[in-house]
């Protein structure tokens, strides 16, 4: 958890703390945003993600394949996702670090000094989804 605030004006008069948490939506919700995402996080994790979420009363985990490292004034994040077939992986990574950096800079005011993404997979345009084959059929 973090305290932004500036040293003059209304804000000396108190601080803000965000939690890293914050930090792992605003991220996650970046990314997905930039087309030739996939999905984000290793096989794995999408499978324990796909799992929970057909629990009643939890939602889509938008923090999977993120971890972030927050200190008082800057923050350092990674990122693992997978990639459409066919697109430029390194036009999709620098378009996914520019979009990330925006939204976390500009919702948090934290300087984000580093963006890290591993690329996991790549989607072939014929591959089943996971989550869809583990979703248990209703007749």
């Amino acid at each position: 958890m973090t305290e932004t605030g500036q040293q003059n004006g209304p804000s000396a008069r108190g601080r803000t703390t965000i939690a890293d948490g914050v930090v792992e939506k605003i991220a996650g919700m970046a990314a997905r945003d930039v087309t030739g995402v996939h999905a984000m996080g290793s096989g794995i994790s999408r499978a324990f993600g796909a799992a929970r979420e057909r629990v009643p009363g939890t939602g889509k985990s938008v923090s999977r394949g993120v971890k972030v490292e927050v200190g008082e004034k800057q923050t350092a994040i990674d990122l693992e996702i997978v990639v459409d077939y066919g697109v430029s992986i390194t036009d999709v990574a620098g378009a996914v670090r520019g979009n990330v950096v925006s939204a976390v800079e500009w919702m948090t005011g934290l300087e984000v000094v580093e963006v890290n993404i591993a690329v996991s997979d790549v989607k072939l345009p014929d591959e089943e989804e996971e989550e869809e084959e583990e979703q248990p059929k209703l007749r």
